[in-house]
């Protein structure tokens, strides 16, 4: 298997886990990841500025740091909410990943860490 089949395979057990795990332990509804699933890519608004400045945008919302600290804060707070947050945002880096659209290289919203998309990539 390749890297990259390996961590789409990885991703894809990632989305699976943090969209059933909250509503499993905490009682969430299962719907809250998929209800929220798009709000994640108005961070691609970013591309009106340049593929430089919408790849840096991008790449800070589709990278698991901001799920790691919204759970963080509902740690401290024990606000749902927080929660709420973190897992689908969670399962959308990782729903992205898994369909293989990866974090953005400067050049192109079409490459990605993880190979081309869209149609660059029948180009490649």
């Amino acid at each position: 298997m390749s890297p990259v089949a390996y961590q789409r395979l990885e991703s894809a057990v990632i989305a699976i886990a943090v969209f059933a795990l909250p509503a499993i332990a905490f009682g969430y509804a299962w719907w809250w990841p998929l209800a929220l699933f798009l709000a994640f890519d108005v961070s691609a608004l970013g591309y009106v500025s340049g593929p430089r400045v919408g790849a840096a945008l991008y790449n800070a919302v589709h990278s698991y740091v901001g799920p790691v600290l919204s759970a963080a804060a509902f740690a401290l707070t024990g606000a749902d909410a927080l929660m709420i947050l973190a897992a689908s945002w969670a399962f959308h880096v990782a729903a992205d990943r898994a369909l293989g659209y990866g974090l953005k290289h400067p050049d192109a919203f079409e490459h990605t860490h993880l190979g081309w998309i869209g149609k660059a990539r029948a180009g490649e």
